[in-house]
């Protein structure tokens, strides 16, 4: 079960991070292109997306290298379950059918990781 949680941890990490990471920096003409709901949406929220994203992404890994706060990993993987579900509502709402797959499927991800690290194996102190 620890494998399998890391696994998806690092998972997690990997894809919000190289997500966020591209709506943070991209411009947005050029982010518009891989993203079509990107014209359609404030700049400001597009950014904020990405942000989000970036501190989830860093949230469900980065604590358990340190020994401050291990609960802040169930925590970000919620939050990362919470913008998966907003997205997909989102493009349903848009008509938009394709992405709402993955975004179920990283829901379900985040939602394994809180789950695992609230109730079955929670990271403590340097246990990590």
């Amino acid at each position: 079960m620890n494998v399998a949680l890391w696994i998806a941890q690092l998972a997690l990490a990997a894809m919000f991070m190289m997500s966020g990471f591209t709506k943070v920096t991209m411009p947005l003409d050029k982010l518009m292109i891989q993203l079509p709901w990107v014209k359609d949406v404030p700049a400001d929220l597009v950014r904020f997306i990405g942000l989000a994203e970036l501190i989830g992404g860093a949230g469900v890994l980065l604590p358990s290298f340190f020994p401050v706060k291990p609960v802040l990993i169930p925590l970000a993987a919620m939050g990362l379950c919470v913008i998966m579900l907003l997205a997909a509502v989102f493009h349903i709402t848009r008509g938009e059918t394709e992405p709402i797959g993955i975004n179920l499927a990283l829901a379900g991800l985040a939602f394994f990781v809180a789950w695992g690290r609230f109730r079955k194996l929670p990271v403590t102190g340097r246990n990590a």
